[in-house]
């Protein structure tokens, strides 16, 4: 039976992580919205799709200034606002993938309200979110290989910002998913959620 298996959720999860092992098991191939947001990035015009190349020639220096700059309910807006551009890209490759065996789709930009919509029209769709609770451990993390680059390039005040917007993001993704029926998995051990996720796809 065909599958289109979705997994969102927040920054550190562990989607990537079970989408290959979920791919490997499988033989699914798999894609990541960041790569799909790239590729959208150099398809479409960036008059059309502004929100989408808000960030997308940003350095270090200005990601610490706008993560220093904004509140962490502006920085979840503006993320929220961009994954609802990619989501754009992700629903055009459901779509248009036909007859294609199943796949999976990974990524932030996977937001609930839009898979809900979509469900509706297409049964084969399987979506699942992830989330991790443990503060020490998002923190742990970000600390150590960074998220809006390499850990080692930007101060630890930023990294804690990014603690902070990721934790609220969570809470976020929780909440909206329960909100459209989802499953949300925390991640409390990493050794069972491979087979957690399976159980509910």
């Amino acid at each position: 039976m065909k599958k289109v298996i979705l997994i969102g959720g927040s920054p550190t999860a562990g989607k990537t992580f079970v989408a290959k092992k979920l791919s490997a098991e499988f033989n699914y191939p798999w894609i990541s919205t960041d790569i799909i947001r790239e590729q959208m990035r150099k398809l479409v015009r960036q008059e059309d799709y502004p929100i989408l190349f808000r960030h997308a020639h940003a350095t270090t220096q200005m990601g610490v200034k706008f993560l220093t700059q904004n509140s962490v309910s502006k920085i979840i807006k503006h993320v929220n606002e961009e994954d609802g551009e990619v989501w754009k890209g992700v629903k055009a490759l459901i779509e248009s993938a036909g007859d294609w065996d199943s796949y999976i789709i990974e990524g932030v930009g996977i937001p609930p309200k839009k898979v809900a919509e979509l469900k509706k029209k297409r049964r084969e769709i399987k979506a699942v979110f992830l989330i991790d609770e443990d503060i020490s451990r998002v923190r742990k993390t970000i600390f150590t290989r960074g998220l809006w680059d390499a850990a080692h390039k930007y101060p630890h005040s930023v990294k804690e910002k990014e603690v902070e917007w990721v934790t609220a993001h969570n809470k976020y993704i929780k909440k909206e998913a329960q909100k459209y029926g989802f499953p949300v998995i925390s991640i409390s051990d990493r050794k069972t959620l491979v087979k957690r996720v399976k159980k509910l796809i």
